[in-house]
Formats: structure tokens, C-alpha cells, sequence
């Protein structure tokens, strides 16, 4: 009887060892790799344990994979000579006359970071080094401050060219191409209510909390003009990598290459590619790229285990006996992906659950497209959601003296609140999700 329940119930004792070691403390990467391993030898031949991980071996083989190094290094180059910094002075200038104008302004260099990289981590350290001193200077209160520079910085998890969405299209055969002009209409939804709401806060809510920059520290229109000159090399650049993907040109790992070539070119006539920033730009896309490397091969092994222990049936089976419908379903998926994303990491996330909440999808017969869509903006949640969010803790690292953690957690809370209204934007209106596909391919 116990035997019986056991092969029934594989799939669940595995997500359950899976829990019980990230609760001992063990690093996912390990906690993966180490319960998949032990079910999979005991379930199992060596044999079939040797198939499952050569089946993974060729799941990191994806062409579609080589994108992100070509990606994260285009990225690293940017933030490392100064681009970022040139961006943020020439933008503010142009919004410092409102209240909240400089949080505004730090969600749209966000917006463009994404852009122009797809790298969170290196948007939201770059704002909380530039863009958060220059708030609290001008009385900015702590928690628009803050809150700005943490949402702005993780439009770069959904703004192509986004790494998530590389992965997830190559897990899934969704276009990466498609994915990423789905990305755009989703992150502009996102940053305009994002803009909205500080808006709101700013001038409804607290008016003094977000004062305006003094006229005295003010710019004329002639020097503002003077002063965006820098913006737009990196934004050709973006059109060119993105433009020759949404038109067939190129494949987003071709696209990269030559993004990667464009950057250090756009350095060079700037006359800011040294050697420093140059080996620290190589050095991390190469730590990086190990990282997102090792967190996939471990969560890929740990999906075939899972789909080879009857976990994809037995979810299957679960979503076509379940009596919500289409809208009740949605939120169901959607709120297993938020709360997974409290504890561990987004690549995790995707590679664990793209190929385990395919098959309901299909079986629901919603747009695949549209649900990848929602799926990256739900990700996007993890980044700010406490305890375990890793934006707050790459601005923690960084922060000025007198910010610490739980000004951090107090500050993401109301902008969770407003991705989650985003969130289901995307789910009761998937046109406002797709609307980039038509207009882009």
C-alpha cells in the first residue's frame, strides 16, 4: 500500500525534498540537484539516470542560450563606462520641475536600461548609486525614493532584450522574438503605471514627500537639448538589435553579437573603453553566465525528473479536474509563480514551471504567447517580493548610509501592489499584453 502511494505520489515527495532542503538552508542550485539525483537513482537505473542528464546536457546546448552572455556582456560594457550616468543627467533635467519628477525620471532611465541591456541587477545598483543620492537630496521621502529606483530597475526583467524570456521561449518554443515584442507593450503598461502612481502619491496622497529640484539648480531648454546628445548612440543601438529581430533579420543570438560589437564601439568614441572597466565587464558576464548556467542544469534535471515521475500527468490531470475556468485558472498559476518567487530565483522559476504549466495551458486553450507574457510580468514580482526579493538585496548592498532593510521592504510593498494591477491588466485584457507583436512583427 505504502509502495503504491509512493509511485503515485513520486512527484510530490520530490517537490516536498526539494522544499525541505531550501528550508535546511541548502542553495537551490543544490537543493535541486541533490533531490532529483536521489530520486532518480532510487527510482530508477544508472542507466536511465545517465539518459536524464544527457537529455539536460543537450537542453543547455540551445542555440537560443548563447544569447544571454552576448546579452549580459553588451549590458556590463554599458554600465561600465558611464552610459548609465549620461542617461540619468540628461533626463532629469527635463523633469526636475515637477513633484516627483526625479522618480519619474528614474523609472523611464529604468525603462531604457532595460532596454538596453536586460540585466536587473546591474539597473538597479547603477539607480541606487546615481539616481537614489539625487532624491534624497532634493527631500525626497525615503519610500517613493526607494520604491522608484526598485521598480525601475526590474523593467529590465521584462523590457527586451530580457533573459528570462530567452529561456523561457527556449524551454517552451515560444518566438523569442514574439516574446520580446510582447515585452515592450507590457513593460510601457508597466512604467506608465509605475509614472501614475507617483503621480498620485505626489501630488494627491503626500504633497511635500517629492518637492521639485530648485530653479536655481535648474537648466535652460538650450542646455537641456545640449546635454541628451548622450542618449542617443545606446538608443540606436537598441533599435538596430531589436529592430533586426522583430524583422526577421537576425536571431536574437546573432542580434546580440552585434550589440556586444555596437557597445564597445559606442565606448570607443566616447573614448571611455580602458582596460579596467573592460576586463570588469568580461569578468562578470563570464561569473553571471556560470551562474544563470548552473541554476538552469540543475533546474532542467530536476524538471526531467519531475516530468519522468508522472509530475506532468499528475498536473494534467489536476488542472482538467479543477472547476475554475480560464479566469480562475489564471490566478491559480499565477499565484503558485508569486509565491515561488518569495523564495527563489527567477531562472529557477522559469525552468521548474514553464514546462510543468504548458500542458494546462494547452489544455485551457489560452494563447501561449499571452500566458508567457504574464508569466514574465508575475516573475517580474519576485525581484521586490520580501523576504528573499534579490533587487532589495542588490540595493541594500549599495544604498547610502541611513537606508536599510526594512526601509527597503517598506518601499516595495506599494509598488508590488501596482505590478500586481498591472498583472491582471495583462490577464483581463491580453490585448494590452500583445498589442507589441502586431504592431513590431
Amino acid at each position: 500500500m505504502l509502495l503504491q502511494l509512493l509511485n503515485d505520489y513520486t512527484c510530490l515527495f520530490l517537490f516536498g525534498s526539494l522544499f525541505l532542503l531550501l528550508m535546511l538552508g541548502v542553495p537551490i542550485t543544490h537543493a535541486m540537484g541533490i533531490s532529483g539525483m536521489v530520486f532518480a537513482f532510487f527510482f530508477w537505473s544508472k542507466g536511465s539516470l545517465y539518459a536524464l542528464l544527457s537529455s539536460t546536457i543537450s537542453t543547455m546546448m540551445s542555440w537560443s542560450l548563447f544569447a544571454v552572455p552576448l546579452f549580459t556582456f553588451m549590458a556590463l560594457v554599458l554600465f561600465k563606462t558611464g552610459i548609465v550616468e549620461d542617461m540619468y543627467d540628461s533626463l532629469y533635467r527635463f523633469t526636475c520641475g515637477l513633484k516627483g519628477g526625479l522618480a519619474i525620471c528614474t523609472i523611464i532611465v529604468g525603462a531604457l536600461m532595460g532596454a538596453m541591456t536586460g540585466v536587473v541587477a546591474g539597473t538597479v545598483v547603477a539607480l541606487s548609486t546615481i539616481a537614489l543620492p539625487q532624491m534624497l537630496k532634493y527631500g525626497y521621502k525615503k519610500e517613493i525614493a526607494i520604491g522608484s529606483v526598485l521598480s525601475g530597475g526590474t523593467l529590465g526583467q521584462l523590457i527586451p532584450p530580457s533573459t528570462i524570456m530567452i529561456m523561457y521561449g527556449t524551454m517552451t518554443g515560444v518566438s523569442v522574438g514574439q516574446l520580446f515584442a510582447g515585452g515592450i507593450s507590457s513593460g510601457i503598461l508597466l512604467a506608465v503605471l509605475y509614472i501614475i502612481w507617483i503621480l498620485i502619491y505626489c501630488y494627491i496622497i503626500r504633497p511635500s514627500s517629492c518637492p521639485t529640484v530648485p530653479k536655481k539648480d535648474r537648466f535652460t531648454l538650450k542646455e537641456n537639448l545640449k546635454h541628451a546628445l548622450p542618449i542617443f548612440p545606446p538608443l540606436i543601438l537598441v533599435v538596430l538589435v531589436l529592430g533586426s529581430i522583430f524583422a526577421g533579420i537576425a536571431t536574437p543570438t546573432e542580434a546580440a553579437s552585434v550589440g556586444c560589437v555596437g557597445a564597445l564601439a559606442i565606448a570607443m568614441f566616447n573614448k571611455r573603453l580602458k582596460w579596467k572597466p573592460f576586463k570588469e565587464a568580461c569578468s562578470e558576464t563570464l561569473r553571471m553566465t556560470a551562474m544563470v548556467g548552473y541554476i538552469t542544469l540543475a533546474a532542467s534535471f530536476f524538471g526531467q525528473v519531475f516530468i519522468a515521475t508522472g509530475g506532468k500527468l499528475f498536473v494534467t490531470k489536476m488542472a482538467s479536474s479543477l472547476p475554475f475556468v480560464n479566469f480562475g485558472l489564471m490566478l491559480i498559476l499565477m499565484a503558485i509563480i508569486f509565491v515561488l518567487g518569495m523564495f527563489i530565483d527567477t531562472v529557477a522559476i522559469v525552468v521548474i514551471c514553464a514546462p510543468i504549466f504548458v500542458p494546462i495551458v494547452q489544455i485551457a486553450g489560452f494563447d501561449p504567447l499571452w500566458f508567457a507574457l504574464c508569466f514574465v510580468v508575475c516573475i517580474q514580482c519576485a525581484y521586490l517580493t520580501p523576504p528573499f526579493g534579490f533587487s532589495l538585496f542588490y540595493m541594500k548592498g549599495v544604498a547610502p548610509e541611513g537606508i536599510n532593510l526594512a526601509n527597503i521592504y517598506k518601499s516595495s510593498i506599494p509598488f508590488i501592489a501596482v505590478q500586481i494591477i498591472g498583472l491582471l491588466l495583462c490577464i483581463l485584457f491580453p490585448a494590452l499584453a500583445t498589442w507589441g507583436v502586431s504592431v513590431f512583427m
